[in-house]
């Protein structure tokens, strides 16, 4: 294996994937984005779920929100949590009402009418995403999916999604973190920036 040229084609290929982005999912980004700064504007919430690195681009993107992503804005929080980081939660769902329910059940209890959950699935596929989704539109939540590949069973069901134009789950999961960052930064800009 040439390490360099496979860094090198590595590269490439995750550049190329964002051209795609911006080439096919402005739109879908732009309505995510104004979506939210609406909902916040409301004094809703954002939830969030996923599995494996999804997992960890909830608690990620939950921080930026909650904490700040941008510098040059200062601004209160505001209110994101990710489902992903309660081991006892997911653990005790796991064991006690099966995984493919763990989701679901936080969104029952935590989840309002207005508030937004992002379910993001490489696949589209994850069977306790799409529990977490069915839950959501019940307690009439909007629902912005972060996607991939051909956007699976979820890309149906959500109401704004996000598909990154990728097969490579890598190229993906980047594409979900830079379009999370963007769309932060534009609710950041809507709330909080100069008029």
């Amino acid at each position: 294996m040439n390490k360099k040229q496979f860094i090198s084609d590595s590269l490439a290929e995750s550049a190329e994937t964002k051209k795609k982005i911006a080439q096919g999912c402005l739109t879908d980004i732009l309505i995510s984005a104004d979506t939210l700064a609406e909902a916040f504007k409301k004094g809703k919430k954002l939830l969030l779920c996923g599995n494996g690195g999804s997992a960890a681009d909830c608690q990620h993107i939950a921080a930026e929100f909650v904490i700040r992503l941008g510098h040059k804005i200062q601004r209160p929080a505001l209110p994101a949590i990710a489902l992903t980081t309660d081991t006892s939660n997911l653990t005790a769902g796991g064991n006690d009402i099966g995984f493919e329910n763990v989701f679901a059940r936080s969104v029952e209890g935590l989840g309002s009418e207005g508030d937004i959950l992002l379910a993001i699935s490489t696949s589209g596929n994850s069977p306790n995403v799409i529990k977490a989704v069915e839950k959501a539109h019940e307690k009439k939540m909007k629902v912005i999916g972060f996607l991939g590949g051909t956007g699976g069973k979820l890309k149906s069901m959500v109401d704004m999604p996000v598909v990154i134009p990728s097969s490579n789950t890598q190229r993906i999961q980047e594409g979900h973190i830079t379009v999370a960052h963007i769309i932060c930064e534009l609710v950041e800009e809507e709330l909080f920036g100069e008029k």
